[in-house]
């Protein structure tokens, strides 16, 4: 059972590479990638990330998800998240951002991109921004967004979770993706 096993993750791993370049250089869009009812393009989003989270960035005292909880993802992020199951791995309570930002490796500008939190952004104080507020980020979601200027789109005070989730699509386990909010989960 444990050969089969192996020898299917090796397949999927093949597989999954075999997929990945279309041809495209990275830091050029392919529009066929881009999710058309947000205007974003996740061909160089970071699907997995570290469990390591933002300086400062608190734990929640008392999320409806708690760390172990299996939930339904409802959100389209990227191809193959809703419907997803997956596991939360950490919820803490903060402020989330949509942003709108022209990635530092050139290409489209992306719009409202979802998420960035309170504690991605340079010099973020205590105060949430609202929307108009033109920012720095400080996260690697995707290629080209790390120290960029962003316009914040939509201020949210929420509970974010991260989450390792299998994508409806196939492929490899999303692990510790950062962010979802806690109105974009569910246990149905």
């Amino acid at each position: 059972m444990k050969k089969q096993l192996a020898i299917i993750c090796v397949a999927s791993i093949i597989a999954i590479s075999g997929c990945g370049n279309n041809g495209t250089p990275n830091n050029q869009p392919n529009q066929s990638q881009e999710n058309v009812n947000q205007g974003m393009n996740h061909a160089n989003m970071n699907h997995s990330g570290s469990a390591e989270v933002p300086k400062g960035l608190k734990e929640a005292s008392n999320p409806t998800y708690k760390v172990g909880s299996q939930v339904i993802i409802k959100s389209d992020h990227m191809e193959g998240m809703n419907g997803a199951t997956a596991t939360v791995v950490g919820a803490y309570d903060t402020t989330a951002y949509a942003i709108s930002y022209t990635p530092t490796t050139g290409g489209l500008k992306v719009t409202n991109h979802k998420w960035i939190i309170h504690e991605e952004i340079k010099n973020a104080g205590f105060e949430p921004f609202k929307p108009g507020s033109e920012v720095i980020v400080q996260a690697d979601h995707i290629s080209g967004m790390n120290d960029v200027t962003a316009t914040i789109d939509s201020a949210q005070p929420t509970t974010v979770y991260m989450v390792d989730y299998m994508p409806t699509t196939g492929g490899a386990m999303v692990r510790n993706h950062k962010w979802v909010t806690e109105s974009e989960l569910s246990t149905k």
